[in-house]
């Protein structure tokens, strides 16, 4: 008999990414695809990023500066704070397993929405932590049901929050939000996870609650409108006191120089980020139009994603979709939905025609 693995594992589902191009490819005998199932920027990154990358490359055989303080001195100067108050981690998810690392022990309460990014869950059961999930009401997150959670029996060691929500693309609003953290007690570790605030037409001030709540973690990401998911940076921003633990804890060298350099890039090109934004707002437009050409319901999304009921079971329709050459994300939980990444013109395009044929067969 070999190693027995940790117990706390047994309750954990491995993260299924959506399936690549190349394997849909292969193993449906086609040459075009397209993927709408990880919220990708289909514009790609801005060319001052990919720039910067190339020059990067010249320092590859380099350990990367461990704190990444180019970036962070970036990031503090366009939020006005001192670059004390940002973490950088490789991808924004990294960070949440350094909290979770730094912050949770076996017994500990972790409070987490329901049909949410499941890190969440994960890296809390992953530190031993009992998981406390809060059904989403109309596809949003309830606020004051999550208040509730962390204060039964003994306080919650952290609450995870997630605005706009994956994989419905729901946000709550700024009053509910400020009464939720009066609500919560000072040692719960309140962590929002805003990986998609760029996309939000209704965002509001979250960085000027951070002075006030010093139990606060903004967590974003170059993942997703600055469309630099493949090298892995996002950050985090809190009370300097609050990083102080997790800096023990991580690995020496989490964002490569490669990494660094793109985000920097990316910080310097706020056109592509309009851009982004416009391609983003007309893509959901027409997305929306069909699906209620199509008689589906949507939930209102202020993501670059659209979260789709189709009304019946979602495997057959996924698998007839695959077929035609387009990937989307079949919702774990949510046995009739889909969540769809909003992509270029032409990309949508295709998802439309393939789902309005599928349901047109009368097969599904």
């Amino acid at each position: 008999m070999g190693p027995t693995p940790r117990p706390e594992l047994s309750r954990l589902q491995p993260y299924v990414p959506g399936r690549p191009i190349r394997d849909v490819q292969e193993s449906y005998g086609l040459t075009q695809v397209v993927k709408l199932a990880s919220n990708e920027n289909p514009l790609g990154p801005s060319p001052l990023a990919v720039v910067a990358m190339q020059e990067a490359l010249a320092s590859a055989h380099l350990y990367p500066e461990a704190t990444a303080p180019l970036v962070r001195t970036a990031l503090a100067q366009r939020f006005g704070l001192d670059p004390d108050w940002l973490l950088v981690g490789n991808g924004s998810d990294s960070i949440i397993r350094l909290l979770c690392l730094a912050y949770v022990q076996p017994g500990d309460r972790v409070v987490v929405p329901g049909c949410s990014f499941p890190s969440y869950r994960n890296f809390a059961l992953t530190s031993g932590a009992e998981v406390i999930e809060v059904p989403l009401v109309d596809e949003a997150m309830d606020l004051r049901q999550m208040a509730v959670a962390s204060l039964q029996g003994a306080p919650a060691r952290v609450v995870f929050l997630c605005r706009p929500n994956n994989p419905t693309g729901a946000v709550f609003p700024e009053d509910a939000f400020r009464e939720f953290l009066a609500q919560v007690p000072p040692t719960t570790l309140v962590v929002v996870d805003e990986a998609y605030k760029e996309y939000d037409t209704t965002a509001f001030d979250s960085l000027g609650l951070l002075q006030a709540h010093p139990n606060l973690v903004l967590l974003r990401t170059f993942s997703k409108i600055y469309g630099l998911g493949g090298v892995r940076i996002g950050y985090g921003l809190a009370h300097p006191a609050i990083w102080k633990p997790c800096l023990t804890v991580r690995e020496p060298f989490a964002v490569s120089n490669l990494a660094q350099a793109a985000a920097l890039g990316a910080l310097a090109d706020d056109g592509h980020v309009t851009r982004s934004r416009q391609v983003n707002e007309a893509g959901k437009l027409a997305l929306q139009a069909a699906c209620a050409e199509l008689g589906l319901t949507w939930a209102p999304t202020e993501a670059n994603f659209l979260f789709i009921d189709l009304g019946r079971q979602v495997g057959p329709i996924n698998e007839a979709l695959l077929t035609r050459g387009v990937i989307v994300r079949p919702v774990g939980g949510r046995p009739t939905c889909i969540r769809v990444t909003i992509g270029l013109p032409e990309e949508n395009h295709l998802f439309i025609q393939a789902l309005q044929a599928i349901l047109s067969s009368g097969l599904y």
